[in-house]
């Protein structure tokens, strides 16, 4: 049925209540640093590690994952799962390796970063491709799947339900990172219980269906109905090689997009930018182990879903007006069966994950335009009340123009594509920059400026090589991967036929004890590495 009961909206109203008062309580504590950047976009000093870590999984998880992956599991199956499985591997390396960087260097933004590594040119032209990648595409299409679930879900029409989503973002927003981050705590208390009521009834529906009782006998069924949706790793000819291609999950583009994703995104390292090292590592390792929990959430509801379907159930629910399966049907219909009570709490959890995502964005958003356009552009002697005005106002700005572009979306077969594709376009260069210019002290700012600028025309190239040379188009994660690489190599071919690069003033020196670990981090990752192994074994 497709809307709420009365106890929903009571639950509903209950995590709004919530939400919003524990925000404006945060807000409220320290009424003398609301004018403060650093206060208002990093909250520094402010977050604790269990805040750090649970912004970091409510800001990535959102409709996209609960809508899309769900999806994914019902049409492919556990291998959708990499997504999340290898993020959690990629935190690590960004704990050790990337974060005692930035944090030594007092980043505060990226831009910032590019700017102080190379020049001003290399930062605003990054800069203005991430407002532009930002709002046009991450924001909008968060605000649509967001709506869009909720719509199938509620019954409340798409653009009542677009605008009281962005109303509810901006509110979280405009109470700077602090509020943000720890409202992001109780967020993600909500998005897993939520989740797992979801992962509970489709499992249970599972065991009822084949005679059995209970999760674990439901779980029992899940492989023996669909093996076939248990196995990590396709060959080349399996009908999702092009999505997942084979060993290219496991060495080759995911890292790009991961490392490019978690290492050097503002949306998603700003959370720990205002940290000390300690906490800002205790942060990212609580983040990959939440990780690991996410496919059971997010993918295991789709499997079951695809497993009734094959069986007999909900054939009219998984399609679409002109009978075609539609795999993104597979989550909302779930929700649908839940009792009333239930389902308002999953509907909190899919609320908390989407206005989450959009706090996070738009407040990503807010930075770098106050802070590496307005204040470095625009007033350079602005002061730091000003600067915050105007990272607000920015706020107000970017859902205005969501609003107007969101409905434009409901055109687009599947959003989750246009996602992946466009975001794909800054990944493989913005990554070039990053990791060359953090880890080879000889990159130039002219190497930089020619690998900012390299990676749109090359991305397109290789997505239409097959039109020239024939044959079948390159999978998403090779052109990833082999773009980074040729940029790569033009960047220190550039750097090396500049000999003044030897002696490069904006290299950075790095110490090997910049990367020391403790020992509790040491017991904890090769825990969660351990545990990751395990999986793709058991689920090659």
């Amino acid at each position: 049925m497709k809307q709420l009961q009365t106890l929903d909206y009571i639950v509903f109203l209950i995590y709004f209540v919530s939400v919003s008062s524990y925000g404006y309580w945060v807000y409220q504590r320290k009424k003398n640093a609301r004018t403060s950047t650093k206060d208002f976009f990093l909250a520094e000093g402010s977050l604790t590690w269990w805040a750090i870590g649970a912004s970091l999984i409510a800001s990535n998880i959102s409709a996209e994952q609960f809508i899309g992956m769900s999806g994914s599991g019902f049409a492919m199956g556990l291998a959708i799962s990499s997504y999340e499985w290898m993020s959690a591997a990629t935190l690590l390396l960004v704990a050790i390796f990337f974060i005692p960087i930035f944090l030594k260097n007092k980043i505060y933004t990226m831009p910032q970063f590019l700017s102080q590594r190379y020049n001003n040119t290399v930062a605003t032209i990054m800069a203005v491709f991430w407002l532009l990648l930002y709002v046009f595409v991450n924001l909008t299409s968060i605000l649509y799947l967001g709506a869009l679930a909720i719509e199938s879900i509620s019954g409340v029409p798409f653009l009542y339900v677009m605008v009281g989503l962005a109303v509810f973002a901006i509110f979280i927003t405009l109470g700077g990172m602090k509020v943000i981050g720890y409202t992001d705590f109780i967020q993600v208390i909500v998005l897993i219980v939520g989740g797992l009521v979801v992962t509970y009834l489709s499992l249970d529906m599972v065991s009822e269906r084949f005679g059995g009782s209970g999760v674990w006998s439901g779980l029992s069924e899940l492989r023996s109905q669909a093996d076939d949706h248990f196995h990590m790793i396709f060959s080349e000819g399996d009908k999702y090689y092009d999505a997942l291609p084979g060993f290219a999950v496991l060495f080759g583009g995911m890292w790009i997009n991961n490392l490019n994703y978690w290492g050097c995104n503002q949306y998603i390292v700003q959370r720990a930018l205002g940290a000390d090292l300690p906490t800002a590592r205790s942060g990212i390792l609580f983040a990959a182990f939440l990780k690991l929990l996410m496919p059971v959430i997010c993918v295991l509801p789709g499997i079951a879903m695809y497993v009734l379907h094959k069986n007999g159930g909900f054939q009219t629910e998984m399609v679409n007006a002109v009978g075609q399966i539609k795999p993104d049907h597979a989550y909302p219909t779930l929700m649908n069966l839940l009792p009333a009570g239930l389902k308002g709490l999953s509907f909190a959890a899919l609320t908390a994950a989407i206005v989450a995502s959009l706090a996070g964005k738009c407040n990503s958003i807010s930075t770098i335009f106050s802070l590496d356009i307005y204040k470095k552009f625009l007033n350079t002697d602005a002061s730091e009340k000003q600067t915050v005005w105007v990272g607000r106002l920015a706020v107000w700005v970017a859902f205005a123009i969501a609003l107007v572009i969101t409905p434009q979306l409901r055109q687009l077969e599947q959003a989750y594509q246009f996602i992946q594709e466009y975001s794909n376009y800054l990944t493989p260069g913005a990554f070039a920059l990053f990791s060359l210019g953090l880890f080879w002290k000889r990159t130039t700012s002219t190497a930089a400026i020619v690998g900012a600028v390299a990676s749109i025309p090359m991305v397109l190239v290789f997505k239409n090589l097959h039109k020239v040379i024939g044959g079948n188009p390159i999978p998403f994660l090779h052109v990833t991967m082999w773009v980074y690489l040729v940029i790569v190599a033009i960047m220190v071919g550039i750097s090396l036929a500049d000999g003044a690069s030897k002696n490069n003033p904006k290299g950075l020196v790095l110490d090997s004890s910049d990367f020391k670990v403790s020992n509790q981090f040491s017991v904890i990752s090769i825990l969660i590495m351990g545990i990751l192994v395990a999986l793709y074994t058991v689920f090659y």
